[in-house]
């Protein structure tokens, strides 16, 4: 066990933990929300200090970040546990599974290892995903500290219910984060994921006054957050207090894990939650889970900026600048160019 970072000691051996918007206070001998952060005689330690559950090569839309050095590659890793108990999980299997075996399965990877591989596979970043990040954040930290010393950049696939000490520690190596904004009530945060909404809402906003590119998904749950007003609210909350160049990812849902008896998004259901975030002002809409358009347009004269084909990238025409070649309006991302019209 390494001891974690981010905890206050209180009476009686119990400590604080200050990681996550949940801010749980642990007895001696117990552990936290997510069960991978464990009080040990008044100390806490985190169990899952450099435990990898899984490593693959990604390409980055499968993160998914689409305006974030488009046709490269990251190298993805996870630790088992989260600290949400979202009932449709996808990856159930690895974030569920300390809370539901009491089991922390992987193998122990250095971070210098992990900064190898990924430079060995022309990786272009390193991506804390699959899982939520935050609750293996010493290991996302050490990691994203030499990544960037090897010229990599760090992205975070997370749910957002980090809180600001987390950010603000991690936000010096983070470059680009997919934040899942599972819906716009509290009252859904609460009675299926366990948690609240405004936590999300703040790591979003720091996140983007700290120049962290970030990306939105919502993944729409028929009953459930599939209201046209609370897909509105989104959209507004998205192009108002983040900015309209935000891309918004919208997922189509299926039956998983613990909630089996809601059927799958009507398709849709998912093309009406684009129509309202294009009138709420957003630039980029991309549809997850369906069959759809994966490329992007230039949002002022429509052209065909990249041309994907499911998560690869065929062509690129943005400039080097970063500009769409066509009318020159400046495209919103980080080096978007990409091959830079060549055919990948």
């Amino acid at each position: 066990m390494t001891e974690a970072m981010l905890f206050e000691k209180r009476e009686n051996n119990a400590v604080q933990c200050n990681l996550c918007a949940h801010r749980c206070v642990i007895a001696d001998g117990a552990r936290g929300i997510c069960r991978v952060r464990e009080n040990a005689g008044g100390t806490l330690f985190t169990l899952v200090g450099k435990k990898t559950i899984a490593r693959h090569v990604d390409p980055i839309e499968k993160k998914p970040l689409m305006h974030f050095l488009p046709g490269s590659r990251s190298y993805s890793i996870a630790a088992p546990g989260c600290n949400f108990q979202c009932g449709w999980c996808q990856n159930w299997e690895i974030s569920q599974m300390p809370r539901d075996t009491g089991r922390i399965a992987g193998e122990d990877v250095e971070p210098e290892t992990i900064v190898k591989d990924a430079l060995r596979t022309g990786s272009s970043s390193i991506a804390y995903t699959y899982t939520e990040p935050t609750v293996f954040f010493e290991y996302a930290l050490n990691t994203s500290r030499l990544a960037h010393a090897a010229g990599l950049k760090n992205v975070f696939i997370t749910n957002g219910y980090m809180t600001a000490e987390a950010l603000e520690m991690i936000a010096p190596y983070l470059d680009a984060a997919n934040v899942d904004l599972k819906s716009f009530r509290d009252a859904v945060y609460r009675n299926y994921i366990g948690a609240r909404l405004q936590p999300v809402l703040d790591t979003l906003k720091n996140m983007r006054k700290r120049d962290i590119w970030i990306e939105v998904t919502t993944l729409i749950v028929p009953g459930i957050n599939d209201d046209p007003a609370e897909l509105d609210d989104i959209a507004r909350f998205i192009a108002g207090e983040l900015e309209p160049g935000v891309p918004w990812h919208i997922s189509r849902y299926f039956p998983n894990y613990r909630i089996n008896d809601i059927p799958p998004t009507p398709e849709e259901t998912i093309r009406k939650a684009g129509e309202i975030g294009k009138s709420a002002g957003l630039k980029y809409i991309y549809i997850g889970n369906m069959r759809s358009d994966s490329n992007t347009h230039c949002s002022q004269c429509g052209h065909l900026l990249i041309r994907r084909s499911g998560y690869g990238v065929l062509r690129n025409d943005v400039t080097r600048a970063g500009n769409c070649p066509e009318c020159g309006l400046h495209v919103d991302g980080v080096e978007m160019s990409g091959t830079s019209g060549e055919e990948s």
